[in-house]
């Protein structure tokens, strides 16, 4: 009854922090499967979708490909790939004297992303399971022409987006309830981006819902809190609220 009450609270403060913040909401829906190789190795594909402008706007596409390779119990590492197809926020740019220059719409573009993570964990007897991964990820955005509104000559004009690479550390401190054969495995954890700097934290909190042998399900909460980041990457705080499928493969 009582992890019954948990999924309830999670989910309670997921949309009353969606409806209450002046930030912009959005849904998060993932399905990823994995094959065991070995007892070691395993590989997986995922695919992802988000929305935004509080669920209003779809923001992302994602497919994804990554291997897992378990050390011993407390030690693991992971790399992989992942293609975006993301629909880039508009832009309004001003003169000095505060009108308006130019006037740049939405747009859909690529990105390719790879990382490589390492995982170190520790369990205690009760089921308590704390767990810290830095993960090192790449992200390139070729050059693309898109097309904006000179607002002097009111015309439109073509403006090319230059080609942009960026490496980020992502370290994050996870701590979750890990019984085994439990029906749920609530979570909560803190994400760090560093690039010269801290650029975005993130908060969660969830729990995964074993649905059988090779099934589950995850529910969550995101806050995502930004903080120094360039304008041409800009993105406002967001409340996330997140369902997720695996499927886990022998």
């Amino acid at each position: 009854m009582e992890k019954h009450r948990l999924i309830l609270f999670v989910l309670a403060v997921a949309f009353c922090g969606v409806a209450s913040a002046q930030s912009e909401g959005g849904l998060i829906v993932s399905a990823e499967a994995e094959k065991g190789i070995t007892k070691a190795l395993s590989l997986g594909v995922e695919a992802e979708m988000r929305t935004r402008n509080n669920f209003k706007t779809m923001d992302r596409w994602s497919f994804g490909l990554g291997a897992e390779y378990k050390f011993n119990k407390w030690l693991k590492a992971d790399a992989g790939y992942n293609l975006l197809y993301s629909n880039f926020r508009e832009k309004i740019t001003y003169t000095d004297a505060g009108a308006y220059n130019h006037w740049r719409p939405s747009y859909w573009g690529i990105r390719h992303r790879w990382h490589v993570s390492l995982t170190g964990s520790y369990k205690w007897a009760g089921g308590i399971k704390v767990s810290l991964r830095e993960r090192w990820q790449y992200t390139y955005r070729p050059e693309k022409t898109v097309e904006r509104w000179d607002f002097d000559d009111d015309r439109w004009e073509d403006q090319v987006r230059g080609c942009k690479g960026k490496n980020q550390l992502r370290s994050r401190l996870q701590v979750e309830y890990d019984k085994k054969r439990a029906l749920f495995t609530p979570y909560a954890n803190i994400e760090l981006y560093h690039s010269w700097g801290i650029e975005k934290i993130r908060y969660n909190i969830g729990t995964d819902i074993r649905l059988g042998k090779q099934h589950s399900l995850s529910v969550y909460y995101r806050f995502q809190d930004m903080r120094h980041v360039d304008d041409d990457d800009y993105d406002p705080d967001m409340h996330y609220i997140g369902v997720g499928y695996q499927l886990k493969l022998k």
